[in-house]
This record gives C-alpha cells, structure tokens and sequence, in this order.
C-alpha cells in the first residue's frame, strides 16, 4: 500500500523545518533543566521535576508530530490555470450577506486562520477546490450549508 502525502506550500514545509530546528535547539536547555531539578532531592514533591519532566515530554511530544508531518508532506506547486489550488488565493463572497473574504489554500499542517490560510480539509477549504472564478460552490458545515461566490483566483 502505497503511503498518502499532504499536499503542501513551499513556504509551509519550511516553516515545519523551522519549528523542529528550534525545537532541536532548546533541547539540551530543556534536559539541563530537567537533570538540575532531579537533583534538588525527593522527586515525589519536587514541583520543579515535575514541570521540567512535563517540559520535555512535551518539546519531544511536538517533535514526533512536526515530524510526522514532514514525513508525509510534499511540496505543492500550483499551475497557472484559474482553479483553486493548494498555494493559490481565492476571494469569495458569501451570498447570504454578500460580504468578501480573501484566504489562501493551504495544505493541513499549515493552517492559519489569524493570518488568512485555511486548509483544503476546512468546509470552505474543500468547497472551493478545483473550482474557478464565477463558480458558485454549496459549502456544508457541520451545522449549516451556505453557497459562496469565487470572485478571484491568483497565485
């Protein structure tokens, strides 16, 4: 069986990179800490063992995922055509109450509603996919259905 890769943006599979490179690097202040702890004594009350223990589990925790994540990422390039792609922007207008929004299409792992990127996995994010600029598409959120407007495609 061959494995599933998740589509994502250049800029997104350096981003993984950068994380577990930090990550990487408090490390060892991470352990030091957790090694200066266990020898203040009794580590049955030693909150600070206790902190620096969960510390680590978790810095070790977001590794495994972040890694795991780049394991099964491939970089997605998008064409030029007009359809909603991994990596392209797309300016839709809800028809309800013809307000506009603009969000790039991001693969999972980079996922960044704050900053405008929702995934292909998202309602919106799925809706959209593979459709062009005029299209009206019915998204199905887990509450509602509504129906938006693609305005605008770019890369």
């Amino acid at each position: 069986m061959e494995p599933h890769f998740n589509k994502i943006t250049q800029a997104g599979y350096h981003q993984l990179q950068a994380e577990i490179q930090q990550l990487e690097a408090d490390r060892p202040a991470k352990i030091k800490t957790l090694s200066a702890a266990r020898a203040l004594g009794d580590l049955s009350e030693n909150a600070e063992y206790s902190a620096a223990k969960r510390d680590l589990r978790h810095l070790e925790s977001r590794l495994r995922f972040l890694r795991k994540q780049l394991q099964y990422a491939k970089i997605y390039t998008p064409s030029k055509s007009d359809n909603v792609e991994v990596g392209k922007y797309v300016t839709f207008k809800f028809l309800d109450d013809q307000s506009t929004e603009t969000y790039q299409i991001v693969g999972t792992p980079e996922v960044d509603i704050d900053h405008g990127k929702i995934s292909i996995a998202s309602p919106i994010g799925a809706a959209l996919l593979n459709h062009r600029t005029g299209d009206v598409v019915t998204v199905q959120a887990p509450n509602l259905t509504y129906q938006i407007k693609i305005i605008k495609v770019k890369i």
